[in-house]
């Protein structure tokens, strides 16, 4: 009857093969698309000789950013394909040869990519083991934290010197836990929202005014709100960091402040200037923008540049880094590479969003970010449009680890109704 249910469910799937599993792949494709699942071919479209590991690496690649929920590819063995797909990370691939395999790469090991052997199984049984394969879900808690333990090895996370498994921070463990709710729902498995206390709620949130208009009454007013109900942070423009440093000594509350905003547009050096002289005035945290005209035009080394002037003052006055990309204005490969350049710059967060752009942001795109920064274990801010609670939650059951909002205390006050 489970199995039958979730036999039902449309996925998303990256087909691949070389030139020896080129017919394999054919029927393969027939049949998924028959099922009512959405196939993306990644070739090859015939028989003529090709490398198996660009076809392969194609596929993993749909699966590990999110596009595919699930890669099958197919050569003569299997093996070289599962090889090549388990070097990109995020992608555990198994090579089965008949549907105990299958199950078993699925329940004990979640595996996300089937390699098949064009020379060792015909297209009844490929297909056999490729439903085997997508009906099977891994549930168990026992086998999910084996799997999470091989993903902590890819990011480095877990050392052969400890018999206890790796030391997790809370963060991580929620991190965990949130792509554990990511993979249910994915699955058509019971989702529900986790709801966050009050207290860690407000731990998470940078109480945010950046308003051209806002006065020193405002920023007074938003002072008093952030210690009365504990936010992490406040985030400001430079011109009022002397007067939040002030009104927020004493207290637990950070004083947060934005430099390059909101164009990014600026040389590296105003910013660096913009930042040193925040960190001087008090602020413990700089958001900057990024350069996004460079990221755009593929301008890597001034994007780098760009970011790493700014990280190197906060380094000096030991501050926090976020980088905002601006996601509204990018493609998911400029986002992608405007994180991975800043884990190279040595920042400490990548933040969505202005505020001041066309969108803000996404579960989609705090998501991508999060898979993106996890090697580095950078922070991800969202920021822009979170105006409710069940925003927050959703923000932070893709990813995030920080939001910046200016509807902090009617946040807070909508989960602390939901929890009476």
């Amino acid at each position: 009857m489970g199995e039958r249910s979730e036999m039902s469910q449309a996925f998303r799937i990256a087909l691949g093969a070389d030139h020896g599993g080129f017919a394999l792949k054919q029927q393969l494709g027939e049949h998924l698309t028959s099922q009512g699942h959405t196939v993306r071919d990644c070739g090859t479209n015939g028989t003529a000789p090709v490398d198996y590991p660009r076809i392969a690496l194609a596929v993993a690649a749909l699966v590990a950013s999110g596009d595919c929920q699930f890669g099958v590819m197919v050569d003569g063995a299997g093996i070289g394909s599962a090889m090549t797909a388990n070097k990109v990370p995020g992608v555990l691939a198994a090579a089965c040869y008949n549907d105990v395999l299958a199950r078993n790469s699925r329940e004990h090991n979640d595996a996300n990519v089937l390699t098949l052997g064009a020379g060792l199984t015909t297209a009844e049984q490929a297909m056999a083991i490729l439903d085997v394969f997508l009906s099977t879900s891994c549930t168990a808690d026992r086998h999910r934290a084996r799997v999470q333990m091989i993903r902590d090895i890819e990011r480095g996370r877990m050392s052969t010197t400890s018999s206890r498994g790796p030391e997790l921070s809370a963060e991580d463990i929620n991190r965990i836990a949130e792509r554990v709710r990511q993979l249910l729902a994915e699955q058509g498995g019971p989702a529900k929202p986790a709801a966050i206390p009050a207290d860690k709620l407000a731990s998470l949130i940078d109480h945010t005014l950046l308003k051209p208009e806002a006065t020193a009454a405002d920023i007074q007013r938003l002072c008093d709100e952030a210690k009365r109900h504990q936010f992490f942070s406040v985030c400001v423009n430079p011109s009022y960091v002397r007067q939040v440093a002030s009104l927020l000594r004493g207290t637990s509350v950070k004083t947060c402040c934005v430099v390059g905003f909101p164009l990014g547009a600026q040389p590296p050096e105003t910013k660096a200037l913009e930042a040193r002289r925040a960190i001087r005035e008090g602020t413990r945290e700089i958001d900057m923008v990024i350069n996004i005209g460079a990221l755009k035009g593929r301008e890597d080394a001034m994007v780098l540049k760009d970011i790493r002037a700014v990280v190197e003052a906060c380094k000096d006055g030991r501050a926090i880094c976020k980088v905002i990309l601006e996601t509204a204005l990018l493609t998911d490969e400029e986002k992608v590479r405007g994180c991975e350049l800043s884990m190279k710059a040595g920042a400490n967060f990548v933040k969505t969003s202005t505020g001041f752009g066309p969108g803000g942001a996404t579960v989609a795109d705090i998501a991508l970010m999060s898979r993106t920064v996890a090697p580095k274990k950078l922070g991800v801010k969202a920021s822009g449009g979170i105006r409710s609670y069940a925003d927050v939650v959703k923000m932070v059951e893709a990813g995030a680890t920080r939001v910046g909002s200016s509807s902090s205390v009617k946040i807070l006050e909508e989960a602390r109704a939901g929890q009476k």
